[in-house]
């Protein structure tokens, strides 16, 4: 059994899907950004052969962040309108949360939705609607906070962005426009690879692998070869609390590295260990020990010990099994909520109007803290375009029972 990570899994199938149109090397940049977790890989890719450069990622960045932030929102909304604070109510805020999470897929294709439940909490109904906009407020330092990681990849490849062939997208939060929109900017206007379904890509990269793993099927997956590499250092703590390294992160794996390391003394029953880079013999009576670290083609670590002055050994092995959420947290027992329901024509044309008023807000505040325009703007402009969105926001939380005519004039 093999275990590689979705981004590997992922450039699997981007490699077996242009081999036959792929001449040369390529550097490949696989993005995948989930439902918990963030990861960034940088690949080269030459004849079938797929060596891994460097990783980078957040292990507590995804889409469910993104849908943090918008039950948070509307847990204010509802509080402001109704009086009521559900945050102590997990019944309500699992409810809440599906109908977020739905919304946020929805937001991904349309400019705004809708957010109704029956009887959110003690029998009050709830129902607001959210834009894309006001989505992308919420959560834009999220969204630049994606691009740090792809800076440190490239960084540890010691590659330029201008040397990225493709960048292909893997992971449901991908399909957000704001992600691709500054992962594009980020590589200045490149187009990024969808040719894959990022939902669908890591089945099918891993499925790859099995394949190769196995020896069945053709010759176009059999010609295929993985080189991963280790995304964490990994080393020992040595005398005075130091992390003493043995294999350095983004090392291709499988890998083997042994150090000798002597005993300096005992503390509380404790061992206190240093890396012996080229120090003579222990003098008679101070164990001296090596240490070998084995990292296998599954990332599983395997210590062993040796007392060279006792013969006496100890091994241990060391897997990376934790998980972000607990399997209670995970699981999915809410039902999908009802259909919505129709409302009157002139509910909507109110609702409209109130999504045009605050998409026009929120775009125009992304828009000056964007860098590229930002700095165009004299100090004096700046100051007085936030405080008339500041106050345009303000109105709207506060009025929300205005009629369509008095929101389209505002």
């Amino acid at each position: 059994m093999r275990i590689i990570n979705e981004p590997t899994a992922a450039a699997n199938a981007y490699g077996l899907n242009k081999k036959a149109t792929s001449v040369g090397e390529k550097n490949v940049l696989i993005f995948y950004l989930g439902g918990g977790t963030f990861d960034v890989s940088l690949l080269t890719i030459e004849e079938g052969i797929f060596e891994v450069k460097a990783t980078a990622g957040d292990t507590h960045l995804g889409g469910e962040d993104f849908d943090n932030r918008m039950v948070n929102h509307f847990v204010q909304e509802f509080k402001r309108k109704q009086k009521k604070d559900i945050s102590g109510n997990p019944r309500a805020l699992r409810r809440l949360r599906t109908s977020c999470e739905r919304a946020e897929r929805t937001l991904s294709s349309t400019a705004q939705t809708t957010i109704e439940i029956d009887s959110l909490f003690e029998g009050v109904d709830f129902y607001s609607t959210i834009t894309r906009a006001r989505f992308e407020e919420l959560n834009m330092d999220l969204f630049r906070k994606c691009m740090e990681p792809v800076e440190k990849c490239l960084r540890d490849a010691k590659m330029d962005k201008s040397t990225v062939h493709d960048v292909v997208l893997v992971g449901r939060s991908t399909r957000i426009p704001k992600v691709q929109q500054l992962l594009q900017d980020f590589f200045n206007g490149k187009e990024l690879c969808k040719s894959i379904n990022p939902d669908e890509v890591v089945a099918y990269g891993a499925a790859v692998q099995a394949a190769i793993l196995s020896g069945e099927g053709n010759e176009k997956v059999q010609d295929l070869l993985l080189l991963v590499v280790t995304p964490l250092s990994l080393g020992l703590e040595t005398a005075g609390g130091v992390m003493t390294v043995l294999i350095q992160r983004n090392t291709t794996i499988p890998t083997k590295k042994e150090q000798c390391m002597r005993v300096r003394g005992q503390e509380q029953g404790t061992t206190t260990c240093l890396v012996s880079s080229g120090i003579p013999p222990a003098p008679r009576g101070v164990p001296q020990i090596t240490v070998c670290f084995d990292i296998d083609a599954n990332g599983v670590l395997n210590v062993s010990a040796e007392d060279k002055t006792t013969g006496q050994k100890n091994k241990i092995t060391i897997t990376n099994d934790m998980g972000r959420l607990s399997k209670e947290e995970i699981e999915k027992i809410v039902q999908e909520a009802e259909k919505y329901k129709s409302e009157d024509e002139e509910h909507k044309k109110k609702v409209e109007a109130k999504n045009v008023l605050e998409n026009y807000a929120y775009n125009m505040r992304n828009t000056i803290k964007d860098d590229k325009i930002s700095y165009k703007l004299p100090a004096a402009d700046k100051e007085k375009i936030e405080d008339a969105i500041e106050e345009a926001i303000q109105w709207q939380d506060s009025n929300q029972l205005d009629e369509a005519d008095e929101l389209r004039t505002k």
